[in-house]
């Protein structure tokens, strides 16, 4: 099979569908993929560097006043003459776009050859992109039940993002932990705002850290590596408070009894996948709001607790870390709703839906 994904601008589009080729390419060694993105945001590097082919074209967002609108659009139409001619060459069984401006012109050029057609949208609240699609594709793929009333509702299946496969799928080594100075014995919470940190919640950090000390509980701060001297500046580690500039993501966080996350997409479907039970700080730097609609959808189902960073402190945090953690059937029914909402068989589920797809096309 061969098969053309689209996607690009931020890791929340990236990395699902890096996820899904991994999955497809282990189902099927001999399935041939070729990405298109930008030619000059971060998905140009991470995909090649995972060695996919790969394709690049120029876009922007529809975004600001009507002359930036208009001028996107152009762009758009002029990038789906591009498209057309690389599909055309590599002859695809199906186009999959994961989001971002990006698909947009992908699953144009798609459609005007009737290559079948799928999106995935990551959020609970649709991004433009996948909404100006919606009608035109065979298929959408949501994370969240709130997608049924964005999307054309018959021909959209809650499938769930790829990560959560991955993340279902890691092996819990306890012996991470010791690297990170943690112990296998005490209760752990892990505060990571994503791999870059956020300068905003590292200032409530430092104070939640003092407030920590001589819990009967340990904490591990991930400060993002641009903000970790100046952290340690202000609070280093203690036996119990342990003070870092990165870790490596899913595999420490799956050790963890409580985790403090940002609210994007790839982690809502990771600690779903796991049962994590988490304390949702949304950034308020995203468009739409999408973070704290993912954290909503989470907290309304009692799998989570939201804190909007507009309302978070040192003290409402650690007395909500302090809440989970003192409390094993909070814990437990936070686990549980979490693991309801997650969706480990994505990535199966998503081929399942692909080769439906293909099948009906070759009949």
């Amino acid at each position: 099979m061969r098969i053309v994904i689209a996607t690009g601008g931020t890791g929340g589009h990236i990395y699902p569908a890096l996820s899904l080729a991994k999955a497809m390419k282990e189902e099927d060694p001999a399935t041939e993929f070729l990405f298109i993105g930008s030619t000059n945001r971060m998905e140009a590097t991470e995909i090649p560097n995972a060695g996919y082919a790969y394709e690049g074209i120029d876009v922007v967002g529809m975004n600001g006043s009507l002359l930036s609108k208009v001028k996107a659009f152009y762009l758009l139409k002029k990038a789906e003459k591009k498209c057309k001619l690389i599909l055309q060459t590599f002859k695809p069984d199906v186009v999959i776009g994961f989001g971002n401006y990006i698909s947009v012109p992908v699953l144009w050029a798609a459609n005007s050859l009737n290559i079948p057609t799928m999106i995935h949208e990551q959020n609970s609240y649709a991004g433009k992109a996948n909404k100006m699609l919606a009608k035109s594709v065979n298929a959408v793929v949501g994370c969240y039940e709130e997608n049924l009333n964005q999307f054309p509702p018959q021909k959209t299946k809650i499938l769930g993002n790829p990560r959560a496969t991955e993340a279902a799928k890691i092996n819990k080594d306890k012996s991470i932990l010791k690297k990170v100075g943690c112990s296998d014995e005490l209760p752990l919470v892990v505060i990571v705002m994503g791999s870059l940190g956020s300068e905003s919640v590292n200032k409530v950090l430092k104070e939640a850290c003092r407030l920590m000390v001589g819990k009967d509980y340990q904490a591990l701060v991930v400060t993002g590596k641009k903000g970790y001297d100046d952290f340690i500046q202000s609070f280093s580690s203690t036996e119990r408070i342990h003070v870092v500039p990165y870790i490596d993501g899913i595999e420490v966080m799956c050790l963890a009894d409580l985790v403090v996350v940002r609210g994007g997409a790839t982690t809502s479907a990771e600690i779903t996948a796991l049962g994590l039970p988490s304390i949702i700080i949304p950034s308020p730097y995203v468009p739409n709001n999408h973070q704290v609609m993912n954290a909503l959808a989470l907290q309304n189902k009692n799998a989570a607790i939201m804190i909007e960073e507009k309302d978070l402190n040192a003290k409402i945090l650690v007395n909500k870390i302090d809440e989970v953690l003192s409390n094993k059937e909070l814990q437990q029914e936070m686990s549980r709703q979490a693991k309801q909402l997650g969706k480990p068989n994505a990535s199966p589920d998503m081929i399942q839906w692909i080769l439906d797809l293909v099948g009906g096309r070759n009949e």
